[in-house]
């Protein structure tokens, strides 16, 4: 039996009515950038969140780097970044021109270990980026009490967590500003890239909407140097479309996940960990093995999709090599690199394909 690793086959099916009629809606109205789809999404999106506003960028990574650029972080300053992420985080610290200082995360969760965050603090800190990875919100009650004694800004990248909750408060809702991705494999994911940047403040949240178009206020009027990055009508009418069902899909997420942590019992294999408070949306089920690569081969000849969730750490990517950083230096973050194999993970799997990566993981020797 086959099971990919993800498929948007079952969503697609569910949706397929929906989608056509989106495309057709814009198609017709021969409006394709910042036009009536793109206002109803963000709206929307807000609501959804918890936040007052929304601001449609073009991907997840524009969503961060804008926001940093709104809030005046730039070269000079440094932004704590978690160690064990996709490298976009860090990138966004770059492009901005300040630099990325990495904290480890905790072994049990992969999210950022809050008790590290004050001793990698200096006098050029201006801002901490928590991730939510995998779908699972951080312990945001204590980053944003370091947030405010140290009078940090706190940016959420939220790219994973779409509508994950901590303390039944949803993730893009707690810090000054969250940025989202629409990647097509996310949660709620679009059929391109695109992102959005969530917050309630009215002056940042224009000013992260002027940045993303050319840095303007208004046609031909540029207060800013800015960018484009902006959410196409096309992209924002395919959101709206899957939003309405986006608990939907996460609670199917989420029963696939109770099935595989009730299931699984192979001693060899260490099972993700969710703490009280957490309503994660399981983007990705990572467990860790010290033998991953014959679990990986193991399941794949078995006919089961895997991937590795991020098998390089930021701080011996080849991009970073600048900062100095040698194997060794953030032990956390490369064991996870080390060990970490994602399983299948998607909106509508069958009972059959969940028995099977059950049944294999199980047999694994």
């Amino acid at each position: 039996m086959k099971v990919p690793f993800v498929s948007f086959l079952p969503l697609e099916r569910r949706l397929n009515e929906e989608l056509r009629a989106a495309f057709d809606r814009v198609f017709r109205s021969s409006w394709y950038i910042e036009g009536e789809e793109d206002k109803a999404f963000e709206k929307a999106f807000a609501g959804y969140v918890g936040t007052k506003y929304a601001v449609g960028v073009g991907n997840g990574l524009d969503a961060l780097m804008l926001s940093l650029k709104a809030l005046g972080v730039g070269p000079g300053d440094e932004v704590i970044v978690p160690s064990d992420t996709y490298i976009a985080t860090a990138l966004a610290v770059t492009y901005v021109g300040a630099r990325p200082v990495f904290v480890e995360p905790d072994l049990r969760t992969f999210n950022i270990d809050p008790d590290r965050i004050e001793n990698a603090l200096t006098g050029k800190t201006k801002a901490i980026i928590p991730v939510h990875l995998y779908g699972q919100v951080c312990q945001m009650d204590r980053i944003m009490e370091i947030a405010k004694k140290h009078g940090l800004f706190v940016i959420e990248d939220s790219a994973q967590a779409h509508g994950a909750k901590f303390r039944g408060q949803r993730a893009g809702s707690f810090g000054d500003l969250s940025g989202f991705s629409f990647y097509p494999g996310k949660n709620l994911g679009a059929l391109g890239d695109a992102g959005a940047v969530t917050g309630n403040d009215d002056a940042l949240i224009e000013k992260v909407r002027a940045l993303g178009n050319y840095g303007s206020d208004y046609k031909y009027h540029h207060i800013y140097q800015g960018y484009n990055s902006r959410l196409d009508e096309l992209q924002a009418a395919f959101l709206a479309a899957k939003l309405p069902i986006l608990d939907e899909v996460n609670e199917d997420r989420r029963k696939t996940a109770k099935k595989y942590l009730e299931g699984m019992n192979n001693p060899s294999i260490t099972l993700p960990y969710v703490p009280e408070d957490m309503e994660p949306v399981w983007h990705i089920f990572a467990v860790r093995t010290e033998r991953r690569a014959e679990l990986e081969r193991f399941l794949n000849e078995a006919g089961i999709g895997t991937n590795k969730h991020y098998p390089i750490p930021m701080h011996l990517q080849e991009c970073y090599r600048d900062l100095g950083f040698k194997e060794g230096d953030f032990p956390i973050a490369e064991e996870i690199s080390r060990t970490e194999l994602s399983l299948p993970m998607y909106y509508g799997m069958s009972e059959e394909e969940i028995g099977h990566v059950i049944d294999t993981v199980n047999r694994f020797r």
